[in-house]
């Protein structure tokens, strides 16, 4: 008897089934839009798919008259540098604090509770805070991803650290190694798969506190060009920018995955 737990689609059979629900929801779009344009040819909720393809061509190839800047471009670019520099920091951040409560237990004992208890801290509740004290600046809006973020990093690789088998540290001890040697030989080498790991996980929140700020104080990003057009309701330039969106952070989780796969290939890939 084939049981389905153990039937495993083919090379071809991935691909498709992977397409299939992307094909379902086109389907769906375009069958709503035609409904609704039908009922009312003024109706800006549904685009027609033209309409979308013309629209954020028109954003990606033609300079804005007032800024004379290709918006697209100039948006996607102030957005994707915010967050690779806030998830820089959040790595670095995270990677030290991570094995310093990981490896040592008074640090553990010091720090943990209080990683906890940020962690549990909506970042969207602190924005107003971060634009009082930091102003609307760059700085406000990296900073509400490092705290979205790092705390929940930390407790990844602080628990990575915790479930090492005692094995590799009784022998490295054994072997003479002192706290620094094993902190960067035993413990190091096997947290930065479960760095990157974690980095992919938090792609969607870095993404969310991203938009958030972009869309209360900013003069360009695609947060902020997302929140300035909707008064209008131009679904025909808020839909291709969530497309983009989604498929930027895409293209980030994919490298991320490549990259340890590429750097780290001994380590057993969970997801």
């Amino acid at each position: 008897m084939r049981r389905l737990v153990n039937l495993h689609p083919g090379r071809g059979g991935i691909v498709s089934l992977g397409l299939l629900p992307f094909l379902l929801l086109a389907f769906a779009y375009v069958l709503g839009s035609n409904i609704r344009l039908a009922e009312n040819p003024d109706d800006k909720l549904l685009p027609t798919p033209h309409t979308l393809v013309e629209t954020i061509t028109s954003y990606a190839a033609e300079e804005d008259l007032r800024s004379g800047e290709v918006l697209l471009w100039l948006d996607t670019w102030a957005s994707l540098k915010r967050i690779f520099i806030a998830l820089a920091i959040s790595a670095g951040i995270a990677m030290a604090a991570g094995l310093a409560i990981g490896v040592i237990p008074f640090v553990r004992a010091t720090l943990s509770p209080f990683v906890g208890a940020i962690a549990m801290i909506p970042p969207l509740a602190v924005l107003p805070i971060l634009f009082i004290v930091m102003g609307l600046g760059e700085a406000a809006k990296i900073t509400l991803m490092v705290i979205g973020v790092t705390p929940v990093i930390i407790r990844d690789l602080a628990l990575r650290a915790a479930e090492l088998p005692g094995e590799q540290l009784i022998k490295a001890q054994t072997l003479g190694a002192s706290t620094w040697q094993l902190t960067l030989r035993v413990y190091l080498p096997q947290m930065w798969p479960r760095l990157i790991d974690a980095l992919r996980l938090q792609l969607g929140c870095a993404w969310l506190f991203l938009i958030a700020a972009e869309a209360i104080a900013s003069t360009e990003g695609l947060g902020y060009r997302i929140f300035l057009v909707r008064r209008y309701m131009a679904m025909d330039v808020i839909l291709p920018y969530v497309i983009w969106i989604t498929l930027l952070a895409f293209l980030m989780d994919y490298g991320l995955k490549a990259l340890r796969g590429r750097l780290f290939p001994w380590a057993r890939m969970s997801h």
